[in-house]
């Protein structure tokens, strides 16, 4: 019960961070580059700058959907992205090849969380079977088998996103530094990208440690069960 607890607190917390990002990015998507360039435009200039020829750029639906996929070398961009002349969009667009560049550089830690997602899915999937176990109070928390199971699985999941952390701040950096250098984004336009890019990394903070505080806690209940 107190793994679900802690889950729904920090569940709490990500959507209270997730409105708070969402209403930062709309607040810049209404301030437009002094370029005038779109998000689409701005990820084609960083690519090139990095000399990145074999990455494509495309627009995918929903809001705040933008990833880099390492599989298809894809820089996939939200339409409002992928069209839009603003801080906002610019910011998530240099963030996005910010991962195409560690992609392209073989940067250490988006090397591991790629041979992790096909265990993560696996973590994952245990993970709502166990969720179901407890809503169910079967207690299972009794049993030391599971318990390790159960360990396992959240210790997939919580490394995976740890290694996540360095991989975002890193893209982020990447995008800024770029967005500066280039000209492309300087003095408040700069600010409002970083201030953008600070709470989507939020996101990913508080997610690493609500699944870092559900590790711990189910690692203190197996010791507990064997006293």
């Amino acid at each position: 019960m107190g793994l679900i607890i802690i889950s729904v607190i920090f569940m709490v917390i990500g959507f209270i961070l997730s409105s708070r990002l969402k209403s930062k990015f709309r607040h810049y998507a209404q301030i437009p580059l002094q370029n005038g360039m779109s998000g689409a435009e701005v990820a084609a200039a960083m690519l090139k700058y990095n000399q990145i020829y074999d990455v494509k750029i495309t627009q995918v639906d929903g809001e705040l959907t933008d990833h880099y996929n390492p599989a298809d070398q894809t820089v996939n961009l939200s339409s409002d992205v992928y069209h839009g002349r603003s801080i906002a969009a610019a910011a998530v667009a240099a963030h996005e090849c910010g991962h195409a560049v560690q992609h392209a550089t073989a940067y250490s830690f988006l090397q591991m969380r790629s041979k992790l997602v096909p265990v993560v899915n696996i973590a994952a999937g245990l993970q709502q079977y166990l969720f179901m176990f407890g809503l169910a109070g079967m207690g299972f928390f009794k049993s030391p088998i599971l318990l390790i199971i159960a360990l396992i699985a959240f210790g997939v999941t919580t490394l995976f996103s740890l290694i996540t952390l360095p991989v975002e701040f890193d893209a982020s950096k990447r995008a800024l530094v770029w967005l500066d250098g280039s000209g492309f984004a300087r003095g408040a336009e700069y600010d409002g990208a970083k201030d953008a890019l600070t709470w989507a990394a939020m996101t990913y903070v508080a997610a690493a440690l609500a699944a870092l505080v559900q590790f711990l806690y189910l690692l203190w209940a197996l010791l507990g069960s064997r006293e």
